[in-house]
């Protein structure tokens, strides 16, 4: 399980998520804290599966409320496009439990 960062954030990519992770899991296709508005549109931050903790600091620091805990409470939520996306950022495919 990994935190899952969902469709709040596109066009945000606000890094305080960033600053906090102990294990720096967190990664966008732009350079994280140097992008200006324009390069922003239509991007998001994710979090890498294999490398996220848990941990839970991203959580309250998000301004946007873009985080959910866990695959499941993203998919609750109607964000299952933006699981797969995650995954598919770092060149993986979520496996829905059943």
């Amino acid at each position: 399980m990994s935190y899952i960062i969902g469709s709040k954030c596109v066009s945000v990519c606000d890094t305080a998520c960033v600053k906090v992770c102990p294990v720096d899991c967190i990664d966008g296709p732009i350079t994280i804290g140097e992008a200006t508005e324009e390069e922003k549109v239509g991007k998001q931050l994710y979090i890498n599966p294999d490398v996220c903790i848990d941990c839970g600091a991203c959580l309250p620091e998000c301004p946007v409320d873009a985080i959910h805990p866990t695959e499941e409470w993203a998919i609750r939520d109607g964000e299952l496009e933006y699981v797969n996306k995650n995954y598919e950022f770092y060149g993986q495919t979520y496996k829905l439990k059943t």
